[in-house]
Order: C-alpha cells, then structure tokens, then sequence
C-alpha cells in the first residue's frame, strides 16, 4: 500500500494512492485510520513529503561497492549523524543549491519511516517498528563536509533533503533495485543487497542510541555513483515498488 501526504483546496490530507487516484483517509496513520468514499485525482491535488520528522537520521558508508569507491574499509558498526528536518522537501520541489562554488552531489537512499515508539529494539523484531519506506536524495556540500570534519551543516541547508513522493508498507527493503538519474542520464545503479547494514540492523543499533518516534526518518546510505549537481538538472531517485522522487537543481546566487 501506498501512502500519499497531499494539500487539497487548503487542507493537509493522507490519502492511498492507487494508480492515478487517491482515496482519502481519516485518521492518523501511525495509530488508526480508515478509508473513506472521497477519490482525487492524483494530478488535483499538491504532493507533501510524505511524513514530518521529529528527528532525521542518516546513515554514513553503508554500501560495499560505495566504500570501494571512496577507498575506505568496512565499517564495523553504523556511522550514524543527525541533520536538519527542515531540510525536507517533496516531490517535484526545487533543490536550491546554496554555496555555488562548493561541490554538492546526489546520493540516492531508501529512507526508513518510523512507525510506533521503540528503544533498544531487537533486531529480529525491528521490521515490526516500521510503517514503511520512501525515497530520499541526502544532498551533500562536500567542501563544507571536509571542513567541518562532520555532516550536519553540510548536509542540513534548506532543500537539501528530498523525500518521497510516497510511503511504500509492502517491501523487501532489504532486496529492491534503486537507481539516480541526473537529466535521464543513470549516475547511480544498485541494490539495496549491498548494504554493509541492513534496515532491521539499523533500526536496532539507532534505537540503542536514540529512542525512535513514529514519523522519524532514518536514511540509509547510498550506493556508488555519486556525482555533482548543476544548474537546471532534474534528479530521479528510482526505488523499486516505491516510485519515483523528481526534483530540479537551483543554484542560488548568493
């Protein structure tokens, strides 16, 4: 199932997104809700990133062939930093690239959306704390990331998270194609098969840290094939049975 966060004549809706339309709920997704009679058509309505955060957490060097590409070993646990949620943005929003003469790259990930409370949760009961998972595009400044020595700032500029454009309940998330394309050109190609962590090894290994909150987001790191971001690109983070997160490239001029 599909969930879709959406604006509709004013009004800040869930709905569940079959094909092209979207059946309106009543509710609250991580508690209860129902279906209602309402269907709007998916090109009515404005799309929202599909939840709100109270904490986004990102996952650093978590795919093989990725650690390969930057010539680092292994982790031997979870790189694990916060960055701002108020660098959320939805689908078909502009990422407005902030320090123009500093490299910014793409790094496609599927995020993890939170969805009951959870500390210390096992790891073979992890999947059970999950409402389900989307797309993210963890823009990155990486003159500012070399410099600081840590993500935060780097990675925390208003725009710089995309995410959506739907929250995605029936996935393997350990076993899904995911592929970044930059002006329909493929940049990124993997699986989440490669990741040196999987998503329930995650979840647990945050929560020992932090205590988890329906809505947080834990991003998972990206594959190989980063690359820089230009003026007037269009990003597509391709996730498979999830969709696809659309978004164009500003350069802002300072």
């Amino acid at each position: 199932m599909k969930l879709i966060r959406y604006v509709r004549e004013g009004v800040e809706s869930y709905g569940i997104l079959e094909n092209d339309n979207i059946i309106k709920i009543d509710g609250d997704i991580f508690s209860n809700y129902e279906s209602t009679t309402k269907i709007y058509k998916l090109e009515d309505v404005n799309i929202l990133p599909p939840v709100v955060p109270r904490k986004l957490i990102a996952i650093g060097l978590n795919y093989k062939k990725h650690a390969e590409e930057v010539n680092k070993p292994l982790p031997n646990e979870p790189m694990m930093f916060l960055v701002s949620p108020t660098a959320i943005i939805g689908q078909n929003e502009t990422i407005e690239i902030v320090n123009k003469d500093n490299r910014t790259e793409h790094e496609g990930e599927l995020a993890i959306v939170i969805g009951k409370e959870g500390k210390d949760i096992p790891v073979n009961n992890a999947q059970s704390y999950v409402i389900g998972y989307t797309c993210a595009n963890d823009v990155s400044d990486r003159i500012l990331q070399k410099k600081d020595g840590q993500f935060t700032r780097a990675k925390s500029f208003h725009t710089y998270k995309p995410l959506g454009p739907v929250i995605e309940t029936e996935i393997n998330p350990d076993h899904c194609k995911i592929e970044v394309r930059v002006n329909n050109e493929v940049r990124q190609q993997s699986n989440t098969n490669d990741m040196i962590f999987s998503t329930s090894e995650l979840i647990a290994r945050v929560s020992e840290v932090m205590t988890l909150y329906p809505g947080d987001v834990i991003l998972t790191g990206t594959p190989s094939g980063v690359s820089p971001l230009k003026e007037g690109d269009i990003v597509e983070i391709d996730i498979e049975g999830i969709g696809c997160l659309t978004n164009m490239v500003n350069i802002k001029n300072n």
